[in-house]
């Protein structure tokens, strides 16, 4: 290993290149990269949009800084500093001076293992310390010279780490597709398995259902009631392990399975509760968070719930159909800096039901098998992110 005291500027340059101004600016060219687009890549986004320069500009300035080559870092110095990006191919690539660090590796180290070195704990500590505690930090040629560094002498085993690391985010990044693909099914799936404005028919149904659905006021559809919170000045009304009381934070997905606070058998006796499949809907600030509760439960003032007669409506249906309910909220509360929609308002909101019970737990156990595998692919991917975070603490020194 290198020793403790080994910075970057050991090892390699560090700097950037003559300034490219705006009026340089082009349509096409040689890619050109400010920090709001390394960032955006490092994201996996688009950038806002792609500039470029000429290629003589190009080379004649290219002349007096050299070229960016396949193995470089270029690291973000304003705005959100100190993210890496590797250059992995050939083609001509500029960037803009002062905001980006570049880092002229000249094959010194390995390119992956550059590149998450640069995003272990270590090495974003330096960063940020480094960037001071003004409004602004900034990460500067200087403080990238002094970035301390160790890594394997060996090329070998800095290849395998690097490998290693690629790999991991190549499978985060296929559950971060697999995501995003099941959400966008589900969010067409609501467009065509309910009807939309105007129309009492869904564009998409079970076999078997052919009749019109028809709008009902929520207050029809079961027992509304709007939560309370018992007194925090009472200490003996919560407990680590009592019944769940839920607030608008605990309310993250379709169902709070656990929440931040618990109520005692004291609390419970001023409480507002309702049973397992009610649903919970946020009524102020946060408008139309929409959840359901698999076991008895208490909740807050800020939130509304709906628990209906099971032999006539299927509570994960109504689950599904409240994003009907989210949009009606926020017409409700119109422009309003303090957003809330009380319990007469939220009583008369009227959405689309099918008469038929059995097409509403068709539907709803279709929706709740969908919400399970996002679920699934959700957790399966912050268990990864989790893993490389540690790994990344680990695995550099």
């Amino acid at each position: 290993m290198l020793g403790n005291n080994v910075s970057y500027g050991d090892l390699m340059d560090v700097g950037s290149v003559k300034r490219i101004h705006q009026s340089d600016w082009r349509k096409s060219g040689i890619r050109f990269l400010r920090a709001r687009d390394i960032v955006a890549y490092s994201k996996k986004e688009e950038p806002d949009e792609y500039l470029y320069i000429d290629r003589e500009k190009y080379e004649e300035y290219s002349r007096q800084s050299g070229k960016v080559k396949k193995g470089d870092l270029l690291v973000t110095g304003v705005g959100t500093i100190g993210v890496p990006m590797l250059i992995n191919t050939d083609k001509s690539i500029y960037f803009k001076d002062g905001n980006i660090i570049w880092f002229k590796n000249n094959n010194m180290i390995d390119g992956e293992f550059f590149y998450y070195n640069f995003n272990s704990k270590n090495v974003q500590s330096f960063i940020t310390e480094s960037a001071g505690t003004g409004t602004v930090g900034t990460y500067t040629i200087e403080s990238g010279k002094n970035t301390p560094m160790n890594l394997p002498e060996n090329k070998k085993e800095q290849h395998k780490i690097g490998t290693f690391f690629k790999e991991l985010d190549h499978l985060i990044t296929l559950h971060q597709r697999k995501c995003d693909s099941l959400i966008m099914i589900k969010k067409a799936l609501l467009e065509k398995m309910f009807p939309k404005n105007g129309e009492n028919y869904p564009e998409i149904r079970f076999r078997g259902f052919t009749d019109a659905w028809e709008q009902r006021e929520l207050k029809e559809l079961g027992e509304i009631k709007t939560g309370n919170t018992p007194s925090t000045a009472v200490n003996e009304y919560y407990s680590s392990d009592g019944m769940q009381w839920v607030t608008p934070t605990d309310i993250t997905t379709n169902i709070v399975k656990t929440t931040a606070k618990k109520l005692s058998k004291e609390g419970e006796k001023v409480a507002r509760i309702v049973p397992a499949n009610t649903i919970l809907c946020t009524c102020i600030a946060s408008l139309g968070k929409n959840a359901i509760v698999l076991e008895k439960s208490a909740f807050n003032q800020q939130i509304n719930s709906l628990t209906t007669n099971e032999k006539l409506h299927d509570p994960y249906f109504l689950l599904t159909n409240s994003f009907y309910w989210s949009k009606s909220m926020k017409e409700l509360a119109g422009g309003l800096t303090f957003q809330i929609v009380n319990k007469t308002e939220f009583s008369e909101i009227e959405t689309w039901i099918p008469n038929d019970v059995e097409e509403e737990k068709k539907i709803g156990t279709y929706f709740k098998q969908l919400d399970n595998l996002i679920t699934l692919h959700q957790r399966k991917l912050e268990k990864l992110k989790n893993v490389k975070k540690s790994l990344l603490e680990k695995m550099f020194v």
